[in-house]
């Protein structure tokens, strides 16, 4: 006798839907932050020489970042119709052109993600791993020592590759006199200013790392760093990494610059007073340094910890 067929067996229970609606292909924040535990671990057990390497190339990708935006931000030179004097001009709102930096200097996280880099400013994260235990404080101070030293030679040595292509003098001399008002500006700081600029810099910057830890795609990355390394340029924070370039490549402008590159824009060495080595090391990055490891890691590592990890 024939056996008889159920429905279930005609049609069969594969094509039914196997995921339930509105379930979408995502992260979520409480697997983000046991991923950010597994990647403070394997940041924190590297070995010195990978760790160091790696953060040279953070410092080199910052640095170009720095470059990229410093040229979107230069204007043109040009003389003054009415007394004959030397004007810089941009075109475009104060707000708008720090956009533009902004969405170009995005391309430093951009290249330090996708491409594999270790950045002092991002690692301030591995504190979530820290908090569980599961990386000593010996590990964690190591990480962001050697990191941060990569982080300077990878930048500085940017810096002086960038000096030595002499495009501080392209647009007769606009992207020099940009690099050194930037670096002017940010060697006029008070120093407790300088460590709230820090604060905020790197909260955002923890942020789009953080962000990043939800993405499935390469896509997904870009995307996500994108809108808060946009915020932190325009809003005028601080970042210890990006100043280990635009101040050190301002100095090198400022002492030993072409005399005719000062003569295009009508300059002196001297209309640059707080641009020097002192105020670079004691009144911009010390400042700046302990703002981004208070942002970090209290403002968004410990805070993702408490919340999500604290139980574990």
């Amino acid at each position: 006798m024939a056996e008889k067929l159920t429905i279930n067996q005609i049609i069969p229970i594969a094509q039914a839907p196997t995921t339930p609606p509105g379930n979408l292909d995502v992260i979520i924040p409480a697997e983000m932050a046991v991923k950010a535990e597994d990647m403070g671990v394997k940041k924190a057990t590297m070995d010195v020489v990978t760790m160091f390497s790696l953060a040279i190339l953070a410092g080199a990708f910052v640095a170009m970042g720095a470059v990229f935006a410093t040229t979107v931000g230069a204007g043109s030179i040009s003389v003054n119709a009415s007394d004959g004097a030397l004007v810089f001009r941009t075109g475009l709102p104060y707000g708008i052109v720090r956009l533009l930096m902004g969405v170009v200097f995005s391309m430093a996280l951009i290249l330090v993600i996708v491409a594999g880099a270790e950045l002092f400013t991002g690692n301030n994260l591995i504190v979530m791993a820290f908090a569980s235990g599961k990386v000593t404080l010996k590990a964690l101070l190591k990480n962001w020592g050697v990191v941060y030293a990569g982080n300077f030679v990878g930048a500085i040595s940017t810096a002086l590759l960038i000096f030595l292509t002499k495009q501080y003098t392209f647009g007769n001399g606009a992207v020099g006199l940009t690099a050194l008002s930037t670096a002017e500006s940010k060697t006029s700081l008070e120093f407790l200013q300088a460590i709230a600029l820090g604060i905020a810099c790197n909260a955002l910057v923890c942020l789009a790392v953080w962000l990043c830890l939800s993405a499935r795609s390469t896509t997904d990355r870009i995307l996500a760093i994108i809108p808060p390394i946009t915020a932190f340029v325009t809003a005028g924070f601080e970042h210890s990494v990006a100043n280990m370039y635009f101040i050190p490549f301002a100095l090198l402008v400022k002492y030993f610059g072409d005399p005719k590159f000062f003569g295009a824009i009508g300059k002196v060495p001297e209309d640059f007073p707080h641009l020097t080595m002192t105020n670079f090391l004691v009144g911009n990055l010390l400042p700046v340094t302990v703002g981004n490891i208070i942002g970090g890691t209290v403002f968004v590592g410990l805070v993702y910890w408490f919340i999500y990890r604290r139980l574990q």
